[in-house]
């Protein structure tokens, strides 16, 4: 079972790393990294880089794709070799799967028209404007059109632990949460735009700009 994770530059680390840890750990799974080119990616602060080992052209057809978001996806919106891969690969996929704005690659690719799909929230005009119905559910499942996306970042974990579940059964999902001891219990409850006050807004708003 090939599992990609297309990387592209000013991607959003733990989109791709956070399925990653859940979905190698699977009985007879091959996790690839694939690109536009062999080589390094770094990712959105440019702080930390991934490497790609394959090319898209090498690897047409693999079982599942994930797509991870963050700011480099809005160079994919219009069209890329990207989208292209991402389109052409659905065609034999058993799921394509997103994580964060990775779903507007999803949606250029013309695989959310007319669907429910998540994303950063954030980015919901965006999605909208790409044909899909924006919601805030963490994990929204297309099943009979093998298509599965994911909120912001962290929810590529849940995403991954609900794609195991398919892909295998849910014992094998749960054997994943409890290897990578997956049992949140955050010490602040902020982790929604419902649960955040006035002033956790405005300082996101004040540190997002420092990242553009």
């Amino acid at each position: 079972m090939q599992i990609a994770i297309p990387l592209f530059h000013q991607l959003t680390a733990l989109d791709c790393i956070g399925p990653y840890e859940v979905l190698q750990r699977l009985p007879g799974a091959e996790v690839v990294f694939v690109a536009e080119e062999v080589g390094e990616v770094r990712t959105d602060n440019g702080f930390l880089g991934l490497i790609a080992d394959k090319t898209f052209d090498e690897v047409p057809n693999p079982d599942v794709v994930v797509v991870p978001g963050g700011v480099g996806t809005r160079a994919h919106e219009e069209g890329s070799p990207l989208v292209d891969w991402v389109k052409a690969a659905h065609n034999t996929t058993k799921f394509t799967t997103s994580v964060c704005t990775g779903s507007h690659v999803l949606g250029a690719a013309g695989l959310l028209e007319g669907l429910t799909a998540t994303t950063h929230w954030a980015t919901y005009p965006t999605l909208e404007r790409m044909g899909a119905s924006p919601t805030g559910t963490r994990v929204v499942e297309h099943l009979e059109d093998r298509i599965i996306t994911a909120a912001g970042v962290s929810s590529g974990i849940d995403m991954a632990l609900r794609l195991s579940e398919l892909l295998v059964d849910d014992v094998a999902a749960k054997a994943m949460q409890l290897m990578i001891e997956y049992d949140p219990q955050p010490p602040f409850d902020a982790g929604s735009v419902e649960k955040a006050d006035e002033d956790v807004m405005t300082r996101l708003i004040e540190y997002s700009a420092t990242k553009q």
